[in-house]
């Protein structure tokens, strides 16, 4: 799968019988459909198909940063904004064949979904490997 980004070749990751596409040149992350709710699943933090419903039918985000085409269909994706102090810009595609995550994000996202869902211990364990595989790409 190429980069919606760099438009490199992503590598396959697999944790938790969950295959995520990751670019090593910028850290972003593709999660094919179902994939997110699959993997925070595994940590016990189910109900977040509302979470992803709500951003795929609120209005198109407000953003400089440049519409990113889904890496399955090639369509361009929606920018939607998650939670309220610390807005969240992410990528989804209309056809919901998934969502982009820029470097970084991966770990903000379940921060944020760990926290409506009050988890801590299983909440952290992911939130840590998340952070160590698609954390904030170097400078």
């Amino acid at each position: 799968m190429i980069c919606p980004v760099c438009k490199r070749d992503m590598i396959v990751i697999e944790y938790h019988n969950t295959e995520l596409d990751h670019c090593t040149n910028c850290k972003g992350v593709w999660f094919d459909s179902g994939e997110l709710e699959l993997l925070l699943k595994s940590y016990h933090m189910e109900d977040t198909g509302p979470f992803l419903d709500n951003a795929l039918g609120s209005p198109e985000a407000d953003s400089p940063e440049k519409k990113r085409k889904c890496p399955v269909c090639g369509r361009r994706m929606k920018k939607a904004t998650i939670g309220e102090q610390h807005r969240l810009l992410i990528d989804l595609c209309r056809n919901k064949h998934g969502l982009w995550l820029d470097g970084g994000e991966v770990s903000q996202l379940v921060r944020h979904l760990a926290g409506e869902h009050r988890l801590t211990s299983p909440a952290e364990e992911v939130i840590n490997y998340l952070e160590e595989v698609f954390g904030e790409p170097k400078k």
